[in-house]
């Protein structure tokens, strides 16, 4: 059933009570499947509608967020050599990689709004969302990696190919 659909079939009700129960924090839950369900819809739908942007629009005009320049700066202060165009899924899972992660997620807490929710990313940026090419990020490494992606070039594959497919 395609995320709409579902989200369809909640009802207005349904769908009202949805989006309060996905903007209370996170200590407010267990592990309820639900819930789980409706984050993953969330995930989705942010990835869909960011993967028709880039394939709509030259990447490198986009502007992500209002603070853009800041990430980005700290983002390739701090991960100089991260290859954004075909990340691994250690590049942010691993033990060293959360190290280095923490520090730079946090520093955003307060300016990029709800910084650590949980996001999709590709891993390799000229595929489209797969269950393969997709790992779960926060948004703030989400809005890291894009950026530069989108700053550097690598966006440009995909924005190339669905425009020659027209």
């Amino acid at each position: 059933m395609a995320s709409h659909e579902a989200l369809a079939a909640l009802g207005v009700e349904g769908a009202s009570a949805a989006a309060h129960a996905l903007s209370l924090p996170a200590e407010a839950y267990g592990n309820d499947p639900r819930l789980e369900v409706m984050w993953a819809m969330k995930a989705y739908n942010h990835a869909e509608v960011y993967f028709n942007l880039i394939s709509s629009v030259d990447p490198k005009f986009l502007k992500l967020t209002k603070v853009d320049d800041q990430i980005y700066s700290s983002f390739r202060e701090t991960f100089k050599e991260l290859d954004v165009k075909q990340l691994k899924e250690e590049d942010l899972k691993s033990d060293e990689a959360k190290q280095r992660w923490r520090p730079f997620c946090n520093q955003f807490e307060g300016i990029v709004e709800d910084f650590n929710y949980g996001t999709l990313l590709r891993l390799d940026c000229e595929k489209d969302y797969s269950e393969e090419n997709t790992t779960f990020a926060t948004r703030v490494q989400f809005f890291a990696v894009e950026i530069a992606r989108n700053r550097e070039g690598f966006n440009n594959m995909v924005f190339r190919s669905k425009r020659s497919k027209s």
